[in-house]
């Protein structure tokens, strides 16, 4: 079984995001995995060990700092890690996806695992896009996933609590909402000890340059302001009081 994660390295929400020009000052924040993507990578780990193969890694390095993420999924379990070497931080998602379709079209993947979204943009659309350029299908919001017989079975998530089983023949991309276990822990002694001894494979993006959605940022800012939340203070009593009076001050009672 050849399986192929998708991964994408985020800046960290940890950290203020401070904006140089018109977009976010990368050298002041630190980058992260995404959080879907490190799901992604437990559900293609749990396969591998279910029916065996081989799990690889492929990131598109936006900023030259990807190794560390790769590192991460490594010592997570995934066997080989590949970066696309593209240097643009600027590349939105349907470049990306472009870039990462076209690296995996020559590794042969029966399985392509993305995280369902990012958490940096919430758009979903690397997943769908990766599918459409490979021309094969795709299901989002997965909660776990079997494989036998070349065949895959998918559970899919739906809002209000319900579901739904899909059998899908390979190959195919999943888009993975949470794994069906946690995802492992792996210890720093072992990202380190991977990163002194893994070399990982690059390779320049291909096809169209200009494959983008045709987006451009035009300004990019903190949000402005316009108002504070006051804090009514004093007993329970006092405290409804005051609630009643600002309730028929605006108009509402």
């Amino acid at each position: 079984m050849n399986i192929v994660v998708a991964i994408k390295h985020i800046p960290s929400i940890a950290d203020d995001l401070p904006v140089k020009g018109n977009n976010v000052d990368f050298d002041s924040v630190d980058f992260v995995l995404n959080e879907f993507d490190e799901q992604s990578i437990e559900q293609a780990v749990l396969v591998k060990e279910a029916v065996g193969g081989t799990v690889t890694v492929v990131g598109v390095d936006l900023i030259g700092e990807l190794d560390n993420v790769l590192h991460l999924a490594l010592a997570k379990g995934a066997d080989k890690a590949v970066k696309i070497t593209a240097d643009e931080p600027g590349a939105d998602s349907h470049m990306q996806a472009k870039w990462l379709a076209d690296a995996i079209k020559g590794m042969s993947a029966d399985i392509v695992f993305t995280g369902v979204q990012a958490s940096n943009d919430l758009d979903g659309q690397i997943g769908p896009m990766i599918a459409a350029y490979l021309d094969i299908p795709y299901i989002g919001g997965v909660s776990s996933v079997e494989v036998a017989d070349h065949t895959a079975t998918v559970n899919k998530e739906f809002a209000g609590g319900f579901g739904a089983k899909y059998a899908v023949s390979l190959p195919m991309v999943v888009g993975v909402q949470a794994a069906s276990k946690p995802p492992r822990y792996a210890p720093i002694s072992k990202v380190r000890q991977i990163a002194q001894t893994v070399t990982i494979e690059k390779i320049a993006p291909s096809g169209d340059a200009n494959a983008g959605a045709g987006l451009s940022f035009k300004k990019m800012a903190p949000p402005v302001m316009t108002g504070h939340a006051e804090m009514i203070g004093g007993s329970y009593k006092e405290v409804e009081t005051k609630i009643v009076e600002l309730l028929k001050s605006k108009g509402l009672v």
